[in-house]
């Protein structure tokens, strides 16, 4: 399970992200990652049984460093002020419809789908939509993802209608989306508790036909 001390980190990490803090807190990090990274090995083996295209994933293949990328950055803080991991087929390094977890004390979520695909992906989901409506909506409406989930996330979509397509398309606002993604945010409370194992499995599998169906139509 995610320990209090591993949130409690990150919390402390948010309000002293400098590299002074750090190296000084070091040990306090390597306890909290090493908590991560157990986690993340404990739920690929659990996902795995529902999903075998994940079953050979390490951790490692799927948790993010913490360190951030500042070159082309205005923020200039070194360090994410969360625990990431995106536990795909390839791993983190593909481009395959996965599931992620995030872990920031008051911002943790999980999330899956495909966020942001190129373009022959996203032109390839558009058509399978598009062939096969029925069977996506059945998907994003099904009693288990519209109680993790709601709906999709809309926060990535055209004001126009897609290249393509006409206005007039029956599932036309299905088609708008220019990523294919669902979130269930996460309260502390529920990450530190000893059910929060079972709790991301009853999550992941509610998001996997929607992997699947992206993943169908991007092969």
């Amino acid at each position: 399970m995610i320990e209090k001390s591993t949130l409690a980190f990150l919390s402390k990490l948010s309000k002293n992200n400098n590299k002074d803090w750090f190296d000084k807190h070091r040990p306090t990090y390597e306890v909290a990652k090493n908590n991560f990274k157990e986690f993340v090995e404990e739920l690929i083996l659990n996902m795995a049984k529902f999903d075998s295209s994940i079953g050979n994933l390490q951790p490692k293949d799927c948790t993010f460093r913490i360190n951030r990328d500042v070159r082309f950055s205005k923020n200039k803080a070194p360090y994410k002020n969360n625990f990431g991991a995106l536990i795909s087929p390839g791993g983190k390094k593909s481009f395959s419809a996965g599931y992620y977890i995030q872990l920031q004390p008051g911002e943790s979520f999980i999330a899956g789908g495909l966020w942001q695909p190129p373009t022959p992906q996203i032109n390839a989901i558009r058509q399978e939509i598009d062939y096969n409506a029925s069977e996506f909506k059945k998907i994003i409406e099904d009693k288990a993802f519209k109680k993790q989930f709601g709906t999709l996330s809309d926060e990535d979509k055209l004001k126009t209608v897609p290249k393509g397509y006409d206005k007039s398309h029956p599932e036309i606002e299905l088609l708008k989306f220019k990523s294919y993604i669902a979130i269930r945010s996460l309260k502390d409370s529920e990450v530190i508790s000893k059910k929060f194992p079972d709790l991301c499995v009853e999550i992941m599998k509610a998001m996997q036909p929607l992997n699947i169906f992206l993943r169908r139509a991007c092969d």
